[in-house]
């Protein structure tokens, strides 16, 4: 086994990529990082009905809009059957595997004949010895002859030393019927072939890890070590699921989350450096230890990525929200040469906005004019009483000669003082009047990303809104 660091990611393209599996990749990632080591990236595609080519798009789109950079790969398994075969044929010949010809029923009856006393189901090694005669016309499985005495003790890196004895295990399948290799054989040829020395995964699959423990033996191969992750959970305590949100991770991008806050709340999902909650990418790499992971299922929380996000929305380059701005709202069919700068409208955005679809859906009244005023923040605020001083605000604005956000606000002032008002009594209404809602940046900062004549324009509007209610 080699001496240096060599982790890898090897999801199967059947379906998309979850929060779960960039977790498992972001912690694989950072241990290779940290310890100046290889992080490879493997497809295992060999369920060649459900692998997708959309899926392995994703997949591969995720890691690169994480930033989850791999050094080798992407390996397809699809392209190595050859190899697969060879190690098939190897393990017939070591007689360390043999053909079996048991029929559907036969393996049914298996089953409950073991479960009938008390049991777990499993294959009772009927053709094990070899078959003389095999029934014409059925195409074989391969199993492993697994060893019948002895055991396997797995040093986990996160769980602790975890004993299974090989009477516990059977046979497993190795190649099906039509020749395809299944996972626990790829699995171990490619950790094998890649020189792996580190498998970091999900604790679902710390089962197979003695089975396959016994492949590489013995194939007089040394295995990685192995470290498995507990799953992630739902708020409810139970497996992650769609319900949860357990969606596609490209869907983050969408929903307007920033990479960096998507790795710093998984990096946090079971794992944690003292009280500290912000790490960058250079602190995560550094201060990652896989032996840090806890042993018991973290549970997600949304409210939680939302204050990151928030965070890094804060810190980011405003150059770098602005083109993903602009991306997201062209997506929106928004014209954008008919409002203001998107560099000054994102550094005032994005000290309120948890999100850039947040931002995104808040930005669209600099750009084009709303139909309708919000329901609820028009019965609130657009009534009656503050239709003297908003047309009195109104008359000031279109009167000042710099229309600038240091004058606007002494406008408002103004007015406050006139009607012996509280700033609250006339911003709100203002704000409903210019933006159609009750959410926008500061006042006098958004009146001045609108501009005069939209602004003029929307207080009219506002004040026939007022005038026809109180009519």
């Amino acid at each position: 086994m080699t001496t240096r660091i060599r982790t890898r990611f090897a999801p199967s393209p059947t379906g998309y990529l979850h929060i779960g599996g960039v977790r498992t990749a972001l912690f694989s990632w950072l241990y290779a990082r940290r310890h100046g080591g290889d992080f490879i990236l493997r497809i295992e595609d060999t369920d060649r009905e459900r692998s997708t080519d959309e899926s392995i798009r994703i997949i591969l789109e995720g890691m690169d809009w994480l930033g989850l950079d791999h050094d080798e790969g992407p390996f397809y398994q699809s392209q190595r059957f050859d190899r697969y075969q060879d190690i098939i044929n190897e393990l017939l010949d070591k007689d360390r595997a043999y053909h079996c010809y048991c029929s559907k029923e036969e393996l049914e009856a298996m089953r409950n004949e073991a479960m009938a006393k008390g049991h777990k189901p499993r294959y009772n090694g009927k053709c094990r010895p070899g078959v003389n005669n095999p029934p014409a016309g059925v195409q074989p499985v391969i199993r492993f002859k697994n060893p019948l005495d002895g055991g396997v003790v797995i040093d986990d890196l996160i769980q602790g030393k975890v004993s299974y004895q090989n009477t516990e295990l059977d046979d497993l399948i190795i190649a099906r019927s039509d020749g395809t290799p299944t996972y626990n054989l790829t699995v171990v040829v490619d950790d094998m072939d890649m020189q792996i020395s580190h498998v970091i995964r999900g604790d679902d699959h710390l089962n197979n890890t003695p089975r396959q423990i016994n492949i590489f033996e013995a194939l007089d191969s040394e295995s990685p070590r192995y470290a498995h992750v507990p799953l992630i959970l739902g708020e409810d305590g139970k497996r992650l699921s769609k319900r949860h949100g357990a969606v596609n991770v490209l869907d983050f991008r969408i929903k307007g989350y920033l990479p960096e806050a998507l790795l710093n709340y998984l990096v946090r999902l079971g794992w944690s450096s003292g009280d500290q909650e912000i790490f960058s990418l250079e602190e995560m790499i550094r201060l990652f230890d896989i032996k840090d992971v806890n042993k018991s299922a973290a549970s997600v929380n949304p409210e939680k990525l939302l204050w990151l996000n928030q965070h890094y929305l804060k810190q980011a380059d405003d150059a770098r929200l602005a083109n993903l701005l602009e991306s997201m709202l062209k997506a929106d069919g928004i014209n954008l040469a008919a409002g203001p700068d998107l560099k000054a409208l994102v550094a005032i955005q994005k000290e309120r906005t948890r999100t850039l679809r947040e931002m995104a859906d808040q930005s669209h009244c600099f750009y084009e004019d709303f139909k309708e005023f919000d329901v609820d923040a028009a019965k609130k605020h657009l009534r009656p009483v503050v239709a003297e001083p908003l047309k009195a605000l109104r008359d000031k604005l279109d009167n000042i000669n710099e229309w600038q956000a240091e004058q606007l606000h002494q406008c408002i002032i103004d007015i406050t003082d006139e009607f012996a008002i509280k700033l609250g009594k006339l911003a709100q209404p203002l704000r409903v009047a210019v933006t159609g809602g009750g959410v926008s940046p500061s006042i006098d900062a958004t009146l001045e990303l609108l501009g005069r004549e939209r602004t003029l324009a929307r207080l009219d509007k506002a004040l026939t809104f007022i005038q026809a209610r109180s009519s």
